[in-house]
Formats: C-alpha cells, sequence, structure tokens
C-alpha cells in the first residue's frame, strides 16, 4: 500500500509539474512590452499619414494648439482627438504567427498606412520633466498599419524597428483601429463655417438674386443691432426681435455636413452652374468675411433637364443642397441646421410664418 502511495503522489506531481511548465510558456506567450504605443501624446507636433495610391495627409499642431490638414486647412478637432487617443491606447494582442509573417509584411507594405509620428523632444530632460531644455522636433515612431485580422479584433501593425509585424487592438473598441488611419485629406478637415457668438458679430447679410426685395442685412449698431432693406438701402426698426435672436444665434458653431467631393463632377455642375439662390455673408468684429453661396440639391440631377418646370417641389432633395463656401469649397448643407438663417426680409420683419429659401 505504501508503494502505491508513493507511485500515486509521484504521478500527481508530475502532472503538476507538466502543467506548471504549460501554462508558463503559455503565459510568457501571452506576455509583451507594451511598448507599442505612445505614452505621452502631448509631445506629439506633427503626424504623417500615407498611403501606395498616393494618398497623404500632414497633420501638424499650430502654436494655439489647434492643427492644421496639409499645412492650409482647420483641421477637425474630433479627428486629430481620436488619432492622438488612439495612438496612447493602442496595445498589442498577440504576435503574428511566424507562418503567417510573410503574406502580412507584403500586404502592409502594398495596402498599408505609413504612419510617421513626431515629438518635441529636450536635450536635457531632467528630474521627472520639471526642467526641460533645448527642445526640438523629432521624429520618433513610424508605424505601417494593415488590414484587420478575420475576428475583427485587431489590426496588423508593424512598427519600424521591430523583428515582427503584431495584432493590435483599442480595449473597449468594438472593432479594429486601423480605419482611424485614413489618408484622405477631406476626412480631417473641419466641417465649421464659422463659430461666433452675438457680440462678435459685425453684419449679416443675406442677398436673394430671385427676390432682392426680400434681401436684408442685420447690421451690428452699437450694443444692439439694427436691419437693414439692402434693396431700398434703408434701415427698419420694424423687426421681430426674438426672430432676430434666434438668426444671430444660428452662427454659433455653423458647420456644414460634408464635402461635395463624392458627387460626381458633372452632377455637381449641373446644380451650381447659374445663379445661386441666397448668399450669405458673414462679417465679424475683426473684419474676417466668410460667404455662402447656396443652389437647390435635385435628388436627380438629370431631373432638370428633362422636367418642364424645375421649380418643381419633388424634384428637390428634402433634406439637403450645395453651398459654395468663399468660392473655393462646394459642400452639402442640411436644412434643419440652416433653417434659421436663410429667410425672406418678410419673416423677420413679422409678415411670414416662415418660408425656407431653396
Amino acid at each position: 500500500m505504501k508503494k502505491k502511495n508513493i507511485v500515486i503522489v509521484i504521478v500527481t506531481l508530475c502532472v503538476i509539474l507538466a502543467a506548471v511548465v504549460v501554462v508558463s510558456r503559455n503565459t510568457k506567450r501571452a506576455t509583451f512590452k507594451q511598448d507599442f504605443h505612445i505614452e505621452d501624446t502631448s509631445t506629439i507636433v506633427k503626424i504623417f499619414l500615407a498611403d501606395k495610391n498616393n494618398g497623404q495627409v500632414l497633420l501638424t499642431m499650430q502654436p494655439d494648439s489647434t492643427w492644421l490638414v496639409n499645412e492650409k486647412y482647420p483641421a477637425s478637432q474630433a479627428m486629430v482627438d481620436m488619432l492622438l487617443e488612439t495612438l496612447n491606447d493602442m496595445r498589442i494582442r498577440q504576435r503574428v504567427n511566424k507562418n503567417a509573417i510573410e503574406n502580412v509584411v507584403k500586404d502592409i507594405s502594398t495596402r498599408g498606412v505609413k504612419v510617421d509620428v513626431y515629438q518635441t523632444v529636450y536635450a536635457i530632460n531632467w528630474f521627472g520633466g520639471k526642467m526641460r531644455l533645448f527642445p526640438r522636433e523629432k521624429l520618433t515612431t513610424t508605424y505601417y498599419v494593415g488590414r484587420e485580422v478575420q475576428d475583427m479584433g485587431g489590426s496588423h501593425m508593424y512598427r519600424q524597428g521591430d523583428d515582427v509585424p503584431y495584432v493590435i487592438y483599442v480595449p473597449d473598441l468594438r472593432g479594429f483601429p486601423s480605419p482611424r488611419f485614413v489618408t484622405d485629406p477631406y476626412k480631417w478637415r473641419s466641417h465649421n463655417i464659422v463659430d461666433l457668438n452675438v457680440k462678435q458679430i459685425k453684419r449679416i447679410e443675406l442677398n436673394i438674386p430671385s427676390e432682392p426685395e426680400e434681401s436684408f442685412a442685420i447690421v451690428r449698431d452699437g450694443d444692439g443691432f439694427c436691419m437693414e432693406l439692402t434693396s431700398k438701402n434703408e434701415l427698419t426698426e420694424d423687426f421681430d426681435t426674438a426672430r432676430v435672436a434666434q438668426f444671430l444665434s444660428s452662427f454659433t458653431w455653423l458647420n456644414f455636413d460634408e464635402y461635395a467631393n463624392i458627387v460626381p463632377n458633372a452632377n455637381m455642375d449641373s446644380c451650381v452652374k447659374g445663379t445661386p439662390r441666397a448668399v450669405l455673408t458673414i462679417t465679424d468684429t475683426a473684419n474676417n468675411t466668410n460667404v455662402v453661396e447656396t443652389y437647390i440639391k435635385y435628388t436627380n440631377p438629370d431631373d432638370l433637364k428633362a422636367i418642364p418646370d424645375p421649380e418643381m417641389y419633388e424634384t428637390f432633395d428634402l433634406n439637403r443642397l450645395y453651398a459654395v463656401i468663399n468660392r473655393k469649397d462646394t459642400v452639402l448643407i442640411q436644412y434643419f441646421v440652416f433653417d434659421n438663417i436663410l429667410q425672406p426680409a418678410s419673416y423677420f420683419l413679422g409678415k411670414t410664418t416662415g418660408e425656407f429659401i431653396q
């Protein structure tokens, strides 16, 4: 019996030892030095994204902490913030299986997005960052972002200098991070037209070419405003103050819906060719001016040529219309966003209940 018990004990110990070895190996395989991310994104000053299809985006931080796209256009702060959060939050889920490394690397090199991250570094950085001297901009990290993995829980990514690519994920993100590294400049550009509080407004003029008698301007007069009937070049105090107040408040964070670059040029040209339905000119107290010209968007551009009466309501896109901003960018704007703005003078004089200018 004693010999039997000894054998049982020895077998049990062997099983336990084998289990410990297996767990130890699995743990080793699943544990990574989580340094793939960027710990301090506040030091990032420039990000360059490029793909093999000539898509390129340069994001640069300005002295006031805003960002520019391709050193020219204001960037969407929400988009930039999401990218910075991704660079900070992304983690290694696993190494790419050695049998798949060649295919993954080939796929990343042909379809992937190269991401260069530039940060401010200091020649002297002492006492845990309390003393920093001699700053300079430096390319610190280059990533190559590939496609999503099969289970949609991560993306293949390779960091320059590493031996192998990894599957990278973002904790708490239901999906994969690669769509956040886009190379279409339009995706990064801000959709903001103006962001003015009432105190910053100097003059807002709405010109309606088809009905010049309905054109008007709201003009600053000291701490208040007056209304000018521009076709008669005369001022009037007989306006609905509540409606004008609502009108003026509409210029706080006024945005368009999206750029119209996805619309075929032939379709867009048929709509924006000719006289605009309304021309909105916004001037702030610093004498900065923005001009928004609006045009009808037809549900089917061919209707414009085919129907005998192009004013037929049924042919309009009921949700959006075209706008050309500062004679540069053609965009789409939503009716409900501009509902308080694109109203004729008679509306603000209390003569109508509101008839949106198409």
